[in-house]
């Protein structure tokens, strides 16, 4: 009975470390400069995906390169909360 006890206590464990490890892996992981990135890697970005991604690439070719994080609300369907999000994931 002991035994049982302990391996579900260590699988119980061993399922919560495996279950964060993708947030610290995301946690360490460099910031994502959006005027070179492809539409692939813009997409991993929170708040961002396919369409976003290729919006801003179209933007950044039309306009130039962003500046600050503020500058990606001129594309279309960026906002201020999704600004936010993005501050310290990527850079100019």
């Amino acid at each position: 009975m002991k035994n049982a006890i302990k391996g579900t206590l260590l699988a119980a464990a061993l399922g919560l470390a495996l279950g964060t490890a993708p947030l610290t892996l995301a946690q360490e992981l460099a910031p994502i400069n959006v005027n070179t990135a492809d539409a692939v890697l813009l997409a991993e970005l929170p708040g961002i995906g396919t369409s976003k991604a290729s919006a801003i690439i179209e933007d950044r070719e039309a306009n130039g390169a962003f500046k600050s994080a503020e500058d990606l609300t001129r594309v279309s369907g960026i906002g201020e909360v999704t600004v936010e999000g993005l501050a310290d994931q990527v850079t100019f």
